[in-house]
């Protein structure tokens, strides 16, 4: 099996600034130890001031990117992933660049020339992280990016494609454009359902996007705020998750069939999508956890 560009992710990148700091650092941005917030203006000074320390580390994150990288490296297959996101025409996307690139992943960023690439403080206390992300540029990514010759030809290279609901928030047409693709030649379509707040707010252009979704990746808490949302019944247990998930996709009149595989110690549900003419009773799979073991899984037996 050719491996060359056969992964495509598309996502908000964040380049990860990490550094070990002490309480007083904390108290002075207000931050709690061991929390994930989105950043205020208070906080917009603590990104020079982690760059300036002398253990800081680069990263190159963002839901999507991590697991792109993840699977790059578990591929060990040189050019096998892509990636396209936002950054901003400064230092800190350089660092973004540099990091993916070593890692061997192909990205193509658009770079916006008015917002800063988007970061995210991780500040390290005691063993604990306290994650402070600053969207910024991640926002601003524009589907005609995408559709220029040099970065429509990963699209049309790849097999599989792989995309974190927060994208959802940022540039639904790309998504759809990415999807209607994938249908129309019976290539491999997956996203994630990444947060309870994209079920609930984002919910038309997530129900587009629905039909033409191969695998399905998401926790518990995302499954039982899609029920919510939807006007489901969610008084169940953690071990009920695949009953859920099949009411779910029967209230979407689709046909379901399950079992159970190991796999990393993963319960894996198979759905059939008979509402979208690309699947036409071929099974795909809903998963709920080990997304980057995944994704090498399908790579690797080309389901």
């Amino acid at each position: 099996m050719a491996y060359e560009r056969i992964l495509l992710g598309m996502g908000n990148p964040l380049l990860d600034i990490s550094a070990v700091v002490d309480e007083d650092f904390l108290k002075k941005y207000d931050i709690k130890p061991n929390n994930a917030i989105l950043a205020e203006d208070k906080h917009l000074p603590m990104y020079d001031e982690l760059a300036a320390k002398g253990n800081v580390e680069y990263i190159a994150g963002g839901a999507t990117q991590n697991s792109i990288k993840v699977a790059q490296w578990m591929l060990q297959v040189p050019g096998a992933t892509s990636y396209v996101g936002c950054i901003g025409k400064d230092k800190f996307g350089e660092e973004m660049k540099k990091d993916c690139t070593k890692a061997g992943v192909n990205v193509q960023y658009y770079e916006d020339e008015k917002a800063p690439t988007g970061t995210c403080a991780v500040c390290v206390v005691g063993g604990e992280r306290s994650l402070v992300a600053n969207l910024s540029a991640a926002n601003c990514y524009k589907s005609e990016h995408l559709k220029r010759p040099e970065n429509w030809a990963l699209v049309e290279k790849a097999k599989y494609f792989y995309i974190a609901g927060f994208f959802l928030t940022v540039s639904p047409e790309s998504i759809q454009l990415v999807a209607e693709h994938a249908a129309a030649n019976n290539k491999v379509f997956m996203m994630n359902l990444s947060a309870p707040f994209i079920c609930e707010f984002f919910k038309d252009v997530q129900e587009k996007a629905l039909p033409y979704m191969d695998y399905v990746f998401g926790n518990e808490t995302e499954a039982r705020t899609f029920a919510k949302v939807h006007g489901w019944e969610v008084n169940y247990s953690i071990f009920g998750i695949p009953s859920l998930i099949a009411e779910l996709i029967t209230n979407y009149q689709l046909l379901m069939m399950t079992f159970a595989i190991r796999l990393k110690m993963l319960r894996r549900s198979l759905l059939r999508f008979p509402s979208c003419p690309k699947h036409q009773g071929h099974t795909r799979g809903l998963l709920l956890s080990h997304k980057e073991q995944i994704l090498l899984w399908l790579l690797r037996t080309g389901r």
